[in-house]
């Protein structure tokens, strides 16, 4: 009897924590919807504040995001990850997932331009593009798979510019983070990024980010756990709301 009950109470916390931890109706717990929302990286100010917005109209539900590279994302939604909403910073991503999970037609919601970041003061003087090209300059780019990534490889031909990075990094916070902490001179990143660091880092435009402008795209996955909630957080995105903050944070209107 001893021995049985010294198994018990090895036993029981494990399964009070699975108990615990088991939810229904789209990962509910104590009455409260999630809906899940992939997106990426370069959209976590915006997304994060619709979201809020979000849940304060649709009491009972709670938004989740999984912020990150859209190569990525569209990845794992391909092996499975479940996903309500997918918004991907390039259409080749959007396909790679959609190929994989219904969706209704992913609408394209706001578009990106590159600007080059530098560390305030921008130490190393950097003035255009073709600067990136020399040796002594530090300089981290997204890796080419990622929507970043692949603008910087366009903008960098149309230049005619041949960079050779100190690191590649697989989504733009990422990125921009190198230059944030003075890892490097400089970093091809968004706009809306620049934007949202503040007095960290400094942007400097230049003209073949006309070459290499991205678009957003948006679209409720078609196995969604809870679908109308999916579709009722695109239309906010799509909304004057929308509109207006992603203009107030630097995205370029579709």
């Amino acid at each position: 009897m001893f021995k049985r009950m010294v198994r018990w109470a090895a036993v029981a916390p494990l399964l009070a924590v699975l108990v615990t931890g088991c939810g229904s109706d789209g990962g509910s717990r104590d009455g409260e919807r999630k809906l899940t929302v992939f997106a990426a990286a370069s959209l976590t100010e915006t997304f994060t504040e619709l979201g809020q917005a979000f849940e304060k109209e649709n009491s009972g539900v709670k938004v989740v995001f999984n912020f990150g590279s859209s190569a990525t994302l569209a990845q794992q939604i391909t092996q499975g990850a479940p996903a309500d909403v997918f918004a991907a910073a390039s259409p080749a991503t959007m396909k790679t997932a959609t190929d994989a999970k219904p969706a209704d037609s992913p609408v394209v919601f706001a578009r990106n331009k590159l600007r080059i970041a530098v560390p305030a003061g921008n130490p190393a003087k950097i003035d255009a593009l073709g600067d990136l090209a020399d040796a002594k300059v530090k300089v981290a780019l997204c890796a080419e798979q990622v929507p970043c990534g692949a603008a910087a490889v366009k903008a960098l031909e149309a230049a005619g510019v041949k960079v050779t990075p100190v690191t590649l990094e697989q989504d733009v916070k990422a990125t921009l983070t190198k230059v944030r902490l003075g890892e490097v001179d400089a970093a091809l990143v968004y706009a809306t990024d620049v934007l949202s660091a503040g007095d960290e880092v400094e942007g400097i435009a230049f003209p073949e980010a006309d070459e290499a402008v991205n678009d957003y795209l948006i679209a409720p996955l078609g196995e969604a756990v809870l679908p109308a909630e999916a579709r009722k957080f695109v239309d906010l995105v799509l909304s004057d709301q929308g509109r207006e903050t992603f203009t107030r944070t630097g995205f370029l209107a579709p």
